[in-house]
């Protein structure tokens, strides 16, 4: 196992911190199933619990939506505004070079026996399973006032569980969960109007929510990174099935000359550069069914070749008692990632900020989407949490940036689960509130 200090989340409960002189009307249903965020110097083998401390839990949140007039709360100085509501799933945000914001709409869905059961256990409401509306949608904010004026479908064609968006030159490709497509492209036009070509395809499809593909630029314009999570919990369909699964692959634009990046990353949703580097972070779910505390999702710099350990052990070296000992080879290699971020958090969306309008702790760090825990007896997640860095490397703990999604943990009811975080050009930033079908937008405004 490396030797580094890593950032921890451990699972004891206290008041969640609040910026000075904010205050949360629901600071006790959120403290109920937060977590303390301490800084581990002690080693991960001292911090973690052992594989089922406690028994793995179920505990699906009901989403009642947000009161008019009500919204997240996000720390002093900020005004938080609802820029655009009555999506179907809205999952993730990109936007173009040139200003337009574009959001993909996706549902997971169940059906036969999958559907009934997901709709007895509360899983069907929790997580707005439903047909998926496989739709991406423009979004213009044409005053500046954090409202969209402006919406109109911009692509339905072909689409089949869209995530992972991005403009290269005169091309707008989408990640479909079974391939990429890309579509001719010309800036303003409000709608794509030429044909698609699937370039790349992909093994669709995964465990839960794990058919989300998302899509990173290479530094130079000329390859483009794919996310591909895990096709199972912990491999139990057979590894046969987890080819070109659980990583991050690499290809030239044009679908050519792909390579594994970096594999053993369970679910590695986000993915982002980290300003003024030229290293690689990914946002990454990790297991269930291990506990309420285990295993940590993260926060983690992907090193070429990396192997970051799923199925086979967890945050670096520790075994997963389910492979019964398989792959020690593998377990010796995993690597330790770099910040965790909380069991069962579903640390989706990842996104630097490399703008200048909200203050100066925040330039170069790190925002986090957590859509919020299922397999866990209290909730966590449920928010944006902030990362601080320093010289392209994490320098403090996770911190409550957008919070007040739960509402009451003995009613299990919440008003809406974050996934994607995007930092606009003008310094401002949207969240995607996919269970209250809701953008919401962010601004630092001090004198507001």
């Amino acid at each position: 196992m490396r030797g580094l200090t890593v950032v921890l989340i451990v699972g004891i409960f206290i008041s969640c911190n609040q910026a000075p002189g904010k205050t949360d009307q629901n600071s006790n249903a959120n403290a109920a199933g937060d977590t303390s965020l301490l800084t581990s110097t002690t080693g991960l083998q001292d911090s973690l619990p052992p594989p089922n401390a406690t028994k793995s839990n179920i505990k699906f949140s009901k989403v009642i939506g947000w009161p008019d007039g009500k919204t997240p709360i996000a720390p002093e100085g900020f005004v938080v505004t609802k820029f655009a509501d009555g999506f179907n799933n809205p999952r993730s945000i990109y936007q173009g070079p040139n200003g337009d914001i574009f959001i993909a709409e996706a549902n997971t869905e169940s059906k036969g026996v999958s559907k009934v059961k997901d709709v007895v256990s509360g899983k069907a409401k929790s997580q707005n399973l439903g047909e998926s509306s496989n739709r991406i949608t423009l979004l213009r904010d044409n005053d500046g006032d954090g409202k969209a004026e402006f919406r109109q479908t911009f692509l339905s064609n072909d689409l089949l569980k869209p995530y992972g968006m991005l403009v290269i030159d005169k091309f707008f490709y989408v990640a479909n969960t079974d391939g990429l497509w890309k579509y001719p492209y010309t800036p303003g036009k409000k709608v794509v109007d030429g044909a698609g070509q699937k370039i790349l395809a992909l093994p669709a499809g995964g465990y839960n929510n794990h058919w989300t593909r998302n899509l990173l630029a290479g530094k130079d314009n000329a390859s483009i990174y794919i996310s591909v999570g895990s096709g199972s919990n912990v491999g139990e369909n057979g590894m046969e099935n987890e080819v070109r699964r659980a990583g991050i692959l690499k290809f030239n634009v044009d679908g050519s000359g792909e390579k594994v990046y970096a594999s053993g990353l369970r679910n590695p949703v986000g993915m982002d550069w980290a300003p003024g580097t030229n290293t690689l972070w990914s946002s990454v779910n990790e297991r269930d069914e291990l506990g309420d505390d285990l295993v940590p999702d993260y926060l983690t710099s992907v090193k070429e070749g990396g192997f970051y350990g799923w199925p086979y052990a967890y945050i670096g070296q520790h075994p997963d008692p389910r492979m019964k000992g398989e792959r020690q080879d593998l377990v010796k290699k995993s690597i330790v990632p770099d910040v965790l971020l909380g069991a069962h958090t579903a640390s989706l969306g990842l996104a630097f900020y490399n703008q200048k309008s909200f203050p100066a702790k925040y330039l170069n760090g790190a925002f986090v989407g957590q859509h919020g825990s299922w397999n866990r007896s209290s909730f966590s997640g449920y928010k944006v949490v902030f990362v601080p860095f320093d010289n392209g490397k994490p320098s403090g703990k996770p911190e409550d940036f957008l919070t007040g999604f739960i509402v009451d943990q003995n009613k299990n009811e919440v008003y809406g689960r974050p996934v994607d975080v995007c930092v606009l050009k003008d310094g401002s930033m949207l969240v995607t509130d996919d269970a209250a079908n809701t953008i919401w937008h962010i601004a630092y405004k001090p004198n507001k």
